[in-house]
């Protein structure tokens, strides 16, 4: 989370109804959708909204973790880490692999010839973090989400809004199972397939005989009517040709 104080007032208000939109069970959801879509390398976050948060946005892991450092004369060790700062952090003292960004590795992942994001770089400083989300945004948009559909930078980095970012994934999962193009990678029932347009073409006859028919938003010439009733004013005839 950043830096910053407490909400009071109106803001701690609003906050808190933002909050509740949160779906706890949609976050279970995604992640296990991300690990199936992006390998088992970009780990697990830690239980709970931050924990998620801090995954999505540098990487970060809280599961215990095995490497195999080589400490020369061909002696490997396995050294046990349990994170609870960022990868980068880790990666830095001990020289491993950089771990992957989450939403960059994700939204690669779906395309199937060159890779929207080509360089991923994983960093601890803040803008590089923001920079990456930023890059994710705009690729998600060329993917093909609605702008309504898309969260802020500061949504995901500030944890202003996290229910946006689930919806955000929400929506690029439900384009990857309508797309069909083999890149999703987990279970189509995850997600909703969205409706697609089914053009149709007409000849040019049978746009011409459409001309000739009275749609029903006009009025119809069928059924009951008022032909044959006493015009409006008059009094009503009753006659009784039967006495």
């Amino acid at each position: 989370m950043a830096n910053k104080g407490p909400s009071y007032g109106l803001s701690r208000e609003v906050q808190s109804k933002i909050d509740k939109k949160y779906d706890q069970d949609l976050e279970e959801r995604l992640t296990e959708w991300i690990i199936a879509q992006c390998g088992a390398g970009v780990g697990q976050p830690e239980a709970g909204k931050t924990g998620w948060q801090n995954w999505l946005k540098d990487g970060c892991v809280s599961a215990s973790f095995s490497y195999l450092v080589d400490v020369g004369g061909g002696v490997e060790v396995a050294v046990c880490l349990n994170l609870s700062a960022s990868l980068a952090q880790v990666v830095n003292t001990l020289s491993l692999s950089p771990p992957l960004q989450v939403l960059c590795e994700l939204i690669n992942s779906l395309s199937s010839g060159n890779k929207p994001i080509r360089k991923i770089q994983s960093s601890g400083m803040a803008f590089k973090q923001m920079e990456q989300i930023s890059q994710f945004l705009n690729a998600a948009e060329k993917y093909g989400i609605t702008k309504t559909d898309m969260f802020q930078t500061v949504d995901l980095w500030e944890g202003k809004d996290l229910a946006a970012v689930q919806r955000t994934l929400m929506a690029l999962g439900n384009l990857a199972v309508t797309r069909d193009d083999g890149t999703y990678r987990g279970d189509p029932n995850w997600f909703h397939k969205k409706s697609m347009e089914n053009r149709r073409d007409f000849s040019e006859d049978q746009l011409n005989e459409g001309k000739s028919v009275i749609g029903l938003q006009m009025g119809t010439n069928k059924g009951a009517s008022q032909a044959g009733m006493t015009g409006y004013g008059r009094p009503r005839q009753i006659l009784n040709n039967n006495p």
